[in-house]
């Protein structure tokens, strides 16, 4: 078994797809991160998932997301060959959210996470791909990157996160939508 360090990133940089090195600190590797936890939430809601067809799902995004992965850690010039998300991809995702919209119940209020450890856990991965999100957007706009497909896969999955919170949370039986107010 080889290392589990390379002693290569020392001095403040790291390898990305096509390009030597850059500082650990670059708008790129920010929105990995924040992918990268994405992903590590994305697996701990799983675990606590109770319903099977939400696990299904979850762990066929955390799969997606190792392609919207290198296609941002591709540079630009051969970001062709690393393209994994496309509008099948956002696709797939809205055609989860309907499946899921006919059967839960959208309360009318505030939703406080914390009904079920499931559901809080889901609740933490979506706050998290919002965070992916707003950095995708920005190397999108600083032309960075130039798929479309991966801001709009990045909002769906937020959407089809928070639909499968209510949907675990209705699972177990112990959702309680509330006002996120004081009591007086």
């Amino acid at each position: 078994m080889g290392s589990f360090f390379t002693r290569s990133g020392d001095e403040g940089y790291t390898s990305v797809l096509g390009k030597s090195k850059v500082p650990k600190y670059e708008i790129r590797l920010e929105a990995l991160g924040n992918l990268d936890e994405a992903n590590a939430a994305l697996g701990l809601a799983r675990h606590y998932c109770q319903d099977p067809k939400s696990k299904e799902i979850l762990m066929h995004v955390q799969h997606q997301l190792y392609s919207l992965m290198s296609e941002i850690a591709a540079t630009p010039e051969n970001a062709g060959r690393f393209k994994g998300i496309s509008s099948e991809q956002v696709s797939w995702l809205e055609n989860r959210i309907n499946d899921l919209s006919t059967t839960a119940k959208f309360p009318g209020e505030f939703i406080v996470p914390g009904d079920t450890l499931a559901g809080a856990a889901l609740d933490v991965a979506r706050t998290v791909v919002r965070r992916a999100e707003r950095r995708v957007a920005e190397l999108f706009h600083q032309k960075m990157i130039t798929n479309p497909d991966l801001l709009r896969y990045l909002n769906r999955l937020s959407s089809l996160l928070f639909i499968l919170e209510i949907n675990e949370n209705q699972f177990s039986g112990l959702f309680h939508p509330t006002l996120a107010k004081d009591p007086d």
